[in-house]
């Protein structure tokens, strides 16, 4: 990363902290440009890649923000990236950047059930846990055709049945979405334009999950250090006492390897994205998609289970505060929780590594 990357990173950041502090719906968020920060210019975007979508999505989590930015930034925007070009999707691309639609994928965010295109025209199966789902104004269907190509279907959620589901995170909105037959719009079925393309979409979901993650046990860090320098028992700070710091500096260590985990696996996934831009270059990419995969469900594993160890560490240490509705932590405590499970588990992740690796 050069420096001038990082400086301005860290304007982003700054602006996205500054944003998330307010009241961020989806119109500020539109405004603010972020739905097309990955977008070609040509599509009205800002011609940017995944690593300044990962910035804003760590922000996101170190606020605990709600709203369907992170479905549709990882999910609805790399979809439409791998889809062939055609009107449709175009016209879908620019709408979402200028804010005036809201797209979500129907991939389930347990990585069970699926879709089938049935006689070409018709939808039919379930999907138990989509994120976002309730929030969408269309839906984005991946769904197997008989011989088992990968399309994607533009759905009116008005033509399936989209149930939310109650989850323990209240910042967050899952649904199950169902298609009993529901017919498919001429001109709304999509093609994708590389293979394992769904692999890869849920590759990039680990990865904005991990990002999540992150950024919540970054605030967990923060919080706590704060909080036990100023709180003090028998005349000292409780941030003096040596079983206090070896639990912050316990924390440290798992947020800082996490950050390293996290930076690797958005660095792959913007390198298989640059890839993809060109693809007579494709196969010269620095990092090829099994690597970004590798990258993704390390960084997925890790930080996800570091997010529940560190929020759950921040709520003991700061005593029977950390076990009021007034402190806040039960917030990110479940927030991480449920990180934890979408898109695969760190365990189902660590066995993809295995097998990998096993393979090799």
């Amino acid at each position: 990363m050069t420096a001038d990357l990082s400086e301005f990173h860290a304007e982003l950041r700054a602006a996205a902290a500054g944003l998330l502090a307010g009241s961020a719906d989806w119109p500020a968020i539109a405004d603010a440009g972020w739905p097309g920060l990955e977008v070609p210019a040509a599509f009205d975007g800002a011609d940017g890649t995944f690593a300044e979508v990962a910035v804003v999505l760590r922000e996101i989590g170190r606020a605990a923000a709600p709203g369907p930015y992170p479905s549709v930034a990882a999910l609805a925007i790399g979809a439409l990236g791998l889809l062939r070009a055609d009107p449709g999707r175009d016209g879908l691309l620019r709408a979402t950047v200028a804010g005036t639609t809201v797209p979500v994928v129907a991939m389930d965010a347990e990585g069970t059930g699926g879709f089938r295109l049935v006689d070409g025209t018709r939808l039919q199966g379930t999907a138990g846990f989509v994120l976002d789902a309730p929030a969408a104004d269309r839906l984005l269907v991946p769904a197997l055709e008989p011989d088992g190509t990968a399309v994607v279907a533009d759905v009116d959620p008005a033509d399936l049945v989209v149930e939310e589901r109650p989850v323990v995170d209240a910042t967050r909105s899952l649904g199950r979405v169902v298609a009993d037959g529901a017919a498919v719009r001429p001109g709304a079925l999509h093609r994708f334009a590389v293979p394992d393309a769904l692999e890869r979409l849920r590759d990039r979901a680990a990865v904005a999950v991990a990002c999540d993650a992150l950024g919540l046990a970054e605030a967990m860090l923060d919080a706590t250090v704060a909080y036990t320098s100023d709180r003090r028992q028998f005349g000292r700070p409780v941030g003096s006492f040596q079983a206090v710091k070896h639990a912050c500096a316990d924390m440290l260590v798992r947020v800082t390897v996490t950050r390293e985990l996290v930076a690797a696996a958005v660095r792959a996934q913007a390198d298989v994205d640059a890839a993809d831009v060109d693809a007579a270059d494709a196969a010269d990419a620095s990092d090829s998609p099994s690597d970004a995969t590798i990258a993704a469900s390390m960084a997925k594993s890790y930080a996800c289970t570091t997010a529940v160890e560190v929020a759950g560490k921040a709520m003991q240490l700061h005593g029977g505060m950390g076990y009021t509705w007034e402190s806040g932590i039960h917030v990110y405590l479940k927030r991480a929780a449920l990180d934890r499970s979408l898109f695969g588990t760190p365990a189902r992740h660590r066995a993809r590594l295995a097998g990998r690796h096993a393979r090799r």
